[in-house]
């Protein structure tokens, strides 16, 4: 199963949390490369100072935001009654990969894929 990561996890990743780390290493061991969407980057990326954060994101699948993508998440947030363009677009992107989605924000997750007509997992960090 594919892993995509939201902001949560990659701001972990960039303080040296230990569990991230650990869980991201497995998920390279089994052969499988966690995606992240370009706008949860822009969210968390600050400086170039950020070493942890950018070793992270060199092993993983940076999937941009495109026209194609715009009508999908804004109808997405029409039928959720919410505002937040990043989540949304997470949330498209996980259901289009069949992916289970790593975050701190759980009940923000799980609200906006309440409202799809796939099924989209998520984990709690």
């Amino acid at each position: 199963m594919t892993v995509v990561y939201d902001a949560g996890p990659l701001i972990a990743a960039d303080r040296n949390d230990r569990e991230i780390w650990a869980y991201h290493r497995r998920l390279l061991e089994q052969g499988r490369r966690p995606i992240t969407t370009a706008p949860v980057v822009a969210q968390v990326s600050r400086n170039e100072r950020q070493a942890p954060l950018h070793r992270l994101l060199a092993a993983c699948r940076i999937i941009g935001f495109d026209a194609d993508d715009a009508q999908e998440v804004g109808a997405l947030l029409g039928r959720s009654n919410t505002s937040d363009v990043v989540d949304a677009h997470l949330v498209c992107i996980a259901e289009r990969y069949d992916a289970l989605v790593l975050t701190v924000d759980g009940d923000d997750i799980a609200h906006l894929a309440d409202h799809l007509d796939g099924t989209v997992r998520h984990r709690q960090l």
